[in-house]
């Protein structure tokens, strides 16, 4: 598998040399690239992600979503669009990933998972070049949000270890946080080769203080235990909004802007783009690393 994987690397060499050039031509863009991911399912993660990224598209950022969760994929769902292609359709090569792009009411593209996604594990090399060169095309986006699944399953860490970025949602409850914990210490042993740059948010709490005492307790104990520094990047307040948000197929970002939770995903992304991007983010480096850590 090394093996294939330093063909891959050699077979892009030009693409990337390329790319790094078209980067510095349009001023050194680079798209940042979030995974957002939880220990289990039911903590809201993919409310999170949906909100987050429209949070970033009112801030006038081009905004790609991804949805990552190949067994249990709702991210259509909450956005009320059908997509009639996938990821897969661009694997297959029966369709470009121009073509499978989905423009949204909310002002964020869309792009639908597959639950065959994890096949490109078994793609020859010339195939996964080709898949890389698709997926090159989204590096126009200032932003791409990965919902990935929850849990442990192989491409929840391919997508985790290859993302500049991990957030990992949890919840006050007591299995909730166990699970974060279990998902941060896999995360943290079985990626090795690099450091993953791992952020904590705190799921459907009442106060500032739950958020913050839960966090603590969490980042702590992997601290501690697994020698590991996670940061934690902001809460969101549980409330009624978020529910009927889901009835209706509507982001609370947009059913009520001015809610609690709408105003915690606000302060969340104004936090994120504080922060510097790194020296390594981008498009060409998020494909080195997902089609790198292929099993």
């Amino acid at each position: 598998m090394e093996e294939q994987a330093e063909e891959l690397r050699e077979l892009m060499k030009d693409d990337v040399v390329a790319k790094k050039t078209s980067e510095t031509e349009r001023g050194g863009h680079k798209t940042r690239i979030i995974a957002i991911t939880s220990g289990k399912g039911g903590v809201g993660k993919t409310n999170v992600a949906v909100n987050m990224a429209i949070a970033y598209a009112q801030i006038g950022r081009k905004v790609i979503l991804i949805d990552g969760d190949l067994g249990m994929a709702n991210v259509n769902v909450l956005l009320n669009v059908v997509p009639t292609y996938n990821l897969m359709h661009v694997i297959n090569k029966k369709k470009t990933m121009k073509e499978i792009i989905l423009d949204t009411e909310f002002g964020i593209k869309f792009i639908a998972g597959a639950n065959g996604f994890s096949k490109i594990a078994n793609l020859s090399v010339e195939e996964l070049g080709d898949f890389a060169k698709q997926f090159s095309s989204l590096e126009t986006a200032d932003i791409i949000i990965i919902d990935t699944g929850a849990g442990i399953a192989n491409n929840v860490l391919q997508f985790v270890a290859a993302a500049d970025e991990v957030y990992v949602v949890t919840t006050p409850e007591p299995t909730a946080i166990t699970d974060a914990y279990g998902i941060i210490k896999i995360i943290t042993t079985e990626i090795v080769d690099h450091q993953v740059n791992l952020k904590l948010l705190v799921n459907r709490v009442h106060s500032a203080d739950e958020g913050k005492r839960i966090s603590e307790r969490i980042i702590t104990i992997v601290g501690q235990f697994l020698g590991y520094k996670v940061d934690y990047i902001g809460f969101v307040y549980d409330d009624p909004v978020v529910q009927a948000s889901v009835i209706r197929q509507k982001p609370f970002l947009v059913v009520n802007p001015t809610s609690k939770p709408a105003m915690c995903i606000k302060h969340i992304v104004g936090r994120i783009e504080k922060t510097e991007p790194a020296e390594n983010e981008g498009v060409s480096n998020f494909l080195r690393k997902f089609l790198g850590k292929k099993k």
